[in-house]
């Protein structure tokens, strides 16, 4: 075990911050230690939807 890794189960010691899709907080996890920065996406349906415009309605049209 390295002395870098302190953390001893106390998760909510641990960083968070909202996903930049659907806003659900993220809280931080070992595999994204190096990038914590660049993390975006709280999953891959997340991710997939960023290309999407946002669904906007359709107009009304008066008959």
């Amino acid at each position: 075990m390295s002395v870098q890794t302190a953390f001893k189960g106390n998760k909510r010691a641990l960083p968070s911050k909202p996903c930049t899709i659907c806003g659900r907080d993220m809280s931080w996890r070992k595999a994204w230690a190096k990038n914590w920065e660049q993390v975006l996406y709280c999953s891959d349906a997340c991710r997939k939807k960023k290309g999407r415009p946002a669904a906007t309605p359709l107009p009304s049209v008066a008959i």
